[in-house]
């Protein structure tokens, strides 16, 4: 397994980058975190992880330690490829993806391209307790993982006509002070706060 490659910056691009080292150039696959914290000098290091198909072998590229990290704990996901966590590096910075897995957001995660409710709902299922254990994260943060009640009061209050903003700083706040909360006492506390 190739663990990191340390070389001379030959090209950069949003999605991929190409190092030089001793007169080999490696094509590595790279997010929008990384572009973005990739200096715009000659010597670079990365974090790699390598993966191997039947037809191909595809390097892809980590500014950060955390952030491949959570590339490996994304597609260990079933349903999760390596496009679709690089995708969602490039959407979210592996901080935000740790919170929204930690608190059950489904939202945040189904807010990225080419994942879905159900997708979104497994990704926390599966590593929200890998997420809380490896970060050391208080069990305390995952008030929220009332998720499904969360979500059909928030589209039933949608129904009713009222501001989404509005009413997901409601229904967080409601699940807050009673995880345990019934997507109708959810929607009910939410109407009284109105």
């Amino acid at each position: 397994m190739i663990t990191h490659i340390k070389g001379k910056l030959i090209e950069k691009s949003p999605t991929s980058v190409i190092i030089e080292v001793n007169g080999i150039g490696y094509l590595i696959n790279i997010s929008l975190n990384t572009f973005s914290a990739i200096p715009d000098q000659e010597s670079l290091k990365l974090y790699t992880h390598l993966q191997i198909k039947e037809d191909s072998h595809t390097l892809f590229g980590f500014y950060s330690r955390k952030e491949r990290e959570i590339f490996r704990l994304l597609i260990s996901v079933s349903g999760i490829g390596a496009s679709i966590a690089r995708t969602m590096l490039s959407s979210l910075s592996p901080e935000q993806i740790i919170q929204g897995i930690s608190i059950g957001d489904s939202a945040m995660i189904q807010s990225v391209k080419g994942i879905g409710l159900k997708t979104s709902q497994r990704v926390i299922i599966e590593l929200k307790d890998k997420v809380l254990k490896i970060y050391d994260l208080d069990d305390k943060i995952s008030f929220q993982n009332n998720n499904t009640a969360k979500e059909e009061a928030l589209s039933a209050l949608e129904v009713l006509g009222i501001n989404k903003k509005t009413s997901e700083k409601l229904v967080d706040k409601i699940i807050l002070d009673n995880a345990e909360a019934s997507v109708e006492l959810i929607i009910k506390e939410a109407l009284k706060n109105l």
